[in-house]
C-alpha cells in the first residue's frame, strides 16, 4: 500500500516525485483493489498453469543440467530489493559472461530459452513474486540495482508502486533486444537511451493509473506477445 509522504525513504522526497505521489494518493482505493486482484489472479493462474510449469521445467533440465530457475536481485517498491523468479533461458553463469541486458542473437541464450523468451513463458514463475507482493501484474519492470542507481529524481516515482510483469513500456519495447543487438556497448546504450525512453511510458502510466487502464494493458500484452510485431 502507498505510504504516507512523511514515511517515504528520503530519496523519494523530492519535487519531481511529489506530483506522482499526489496523483496516487487520491487513488488508494484502487491500489487496494489492485493488490486483492493480484492475489486472487496469481493464485488461480498458479494452480491452472502448474502442469505447464512442470513441463517447461523438465524441458529446461533436459536441455541443460543447470538450475531450472533464474533468480536475480531486482528492485521494487520504495527501492526494496528482492529476488525475481524466471525460468532460466541462458547458460549457467551467464551474467559472468556478459552484460546484464540481453541483445539479439545473444550466444548465452539456449535454444529452449529463445522460445521461452519469444512467448514470455520465462516470466510465468513471476506469478509467485506477484503472490508474495514483490510484484504486480502491471507496473514498471523491475531493474537490477545497478540500473536503478542511474535513475533521475523523477524516475524514482516509478518505485512508489510494485514492479510489474508487464507495462506500457514492455509492450512498446518488447523487441528491445534487437536494438541492443546492434549497439557497440549494450550496457551503455540501455542506460543512456533505452531506459529513459521506457521511463517516459512508465511515468505516464502512473498518472493514468486505474483498474480499467491496467486490465487494458494486460489484454494488450497478450496481443503483443502473440501478434508478432511491437506496437508503434
Amino acid at each position: 500500500m502507498l505510504k504516507r509522504w512523511a514515511d517515504l525513504p528520503e530519496t523519494f522526497k523530492n519535487d519531481a516525485v511529489r506530483p506522482y505521489y499526489d496523483c496516487l494518493d487520491k487513488k488508494r482505493g484502487s491500489i487496494f483493489v489492485k493488490r486483492i486482484g493480484d492475489i486472487v489472479l496469481s493464485m488461480l493462474m498458479i494452480v491452472t498453469l502448474s502442469p505447464v510449469l512442470l513441463i517447461v521445467a523438465l524441458v529446461i533440465k533436459h536441455e541443460d543440467p543447470g538450475p531450472v530457475f533464474f533468480r536475480q536481485v531486482r528492485v521494487t517498491t520504495y527501492a526494496r530489493e528482492f529476488r525475481i523468479f524466471k525460468f532460466r533461458t541462458m547458460v549457467v553463469n551467464a551474467e559472468s559472461l556478459g552484460t546484464q541486458v540481453t541483445s539479439q542473437n545473444d550466444p548465452r541464450v539456449t535454444k529452449v530459452g529463445a522460445w521461452l523468451r519469444k512467448y514470455r513463458v520465462d516470466e510465468f514463475p513471476q506469478l509467485f513474486n506477484v503472490l508474495c507482493g514483490d510484484m504486480s501484474f502491471v507496473g514498471t519492470r523491475p531493474e537490477v540495482p545497478r540500473y536503478v542507481r542511474a535513475y533521475s529524481d523523477e524516475m524514482m516515482a516509478t518505485l512508489l508502486m510494485p514492479a510489474g510483469v508487464t507495462s506500457e513500456a514492455s509492450i512498446k519495447y518488447k523487441d528491445e533486444n534487437e536494438l541492443l543487438g546492434s549497439a557497440g556497448d549494450p550496457d551503455s546504450t540501455y542506460i543512456k537511451e533505452v531506459l529513459p525512453a521506457k521511463m517516459r511510458f512508465n511515468l505516464e502510466s502512473l498518472r493514468d493509473f486505474g483498474i480499467g487502464h491496467e486490465l487494458g494493458l494486460m489484454f494488450r500484452t497478450v496481443g503483443a506477445v502473440f501478434g508478432g510485431k511491437k506496437e508503434d
